[in-house]
């Protein structure tokens, strides 16, 4: 089975080697792998370069839905499998997340994804920013960095949508393929290694912009997450402040029992928060939540 691995980047000098040293000791080999640079400013080309077997293509400026496109269409194989700089490939990998394609009828593959957590920091935000191996089933999407599909299925859904702004590009992919009632099978064993922040600043960024390109895409049900859907989550958080805050409000105004009740609801929460990931899971729950808030906020004004 031929198979292409298409990459995109843009200033990656830290993590793009190790990424294409995993690549290369896979088991099963890549047939090609493409990477589409969107203009890197730091050493980024340079590394990819001593890696004679990568087809290299420079798109200055593209975003990574219209590199990803790019790398698609100068693949040379039906199998595309996908992952993202900032990734470590298992060495089994593209073996186990191409093995599905043998059966004809299966159009996609949902790889999984490990998050490094080197401190307690990160073993904290693992909790709140990916999914955990508990919560992988048959609900759970494909992501970008560990996605594999059937080129005839890109071409199907209209390829990544390249108007989109955020890191949205799988949510919408996925959206586009649950319309087609596409074939999609989910292994959990195909692993990447995905390198999260270190720091509580790089986090809120992160929490910000990915509410803030959800919002913004104003899709609010999707078929295969129901109730899970990113911007339905985001309106549960404020329907937990609103109902705070009323709570607050009807105690200063009233002095009636909502007081006793704010306590008790918020001393749930920091349990809730402390049983995630410790003393930052309390940091996190409420600080994820302001940016998430304020990021769904400047999407939906957007």
């Amino acid at each position: 089975m031929k198979v292409s691995v298409c990459v995109t980047t843009f200033n990656e000098k830290k993590t793009i080697e190790r990424l294409l040293e995993s690549l290369i000791l896979q088991t099963k080999k890549p047939s090609q792998i493409v990477i589409v640079d969107a203009g890197s400013t730091d050493e980024t080309v340079g590394i990819i370069k001593k890696y004679k077997k990568v087809k290299l293509i420079i798109a200055g400026g593209a975003s990574s839905t219209k590199g990803r496109n790019i790398a698609i269409k100068n693949s040379k194989y039906d199998i595309i499998v996908t992952t993202d700089a900032g990734c470590v490939a298992d060495k089994f990998w593209l073996k186990r997340i191409t093995e599905p394609f043998r059966d004809r009828e299966v159009d996609m593959v949902a790889g999984f994804y490990n998050m490094e957590t080197k401190t307690s920091f990160q073993k904290a935000l693992a909790g709140f920013m990916g999914v955990l191996p508990s919560r992988f089933d048959e609900k759970f999407l494909p992501s970008t960095r560990s996605m594999a599909f059937r080129k005839s299925l890109w071409k199907r859904v209209g390829g990544f949508s390249e108007n989109l702004k955020g890191a949205i590009d799988d949510t919408d992919f996925n959206y586009k393929v649950s319309k087609v009632d596409a074939k999609i099978v989910r292994v959990k064993n195909a692993i990447v290694e995905w390198g999260i922040p270190d720091n509580l600043i790089d986090a809120l960024k992160k929490f910000y912009g990915y509410a803030k390109g959800d919002a913004e895409y104003r899709v609010f049900w999707n078929p295969a997450k129901g109730f899970k859907s990113h911007n339905i989550k985001v309106l549960l958080i404020f329907l937990r402040y609103v109902f705070g805050f009323g709570l607050l409000i009807s105690y200063l105004f009233t002095g009636s029992n909502a007081g006793q009740a704010l306590l008790i609801g918020l001393f749930l929460y920091l349990i809730w928060a402390y049983r995630k990931g410790g003393f930052w899971g309390i940091v996190l729950q409420f600080s994820s939540d302001i940016a998430v808030m304020l990021g769904f906020i400047r999407g939906i004004l957007i």
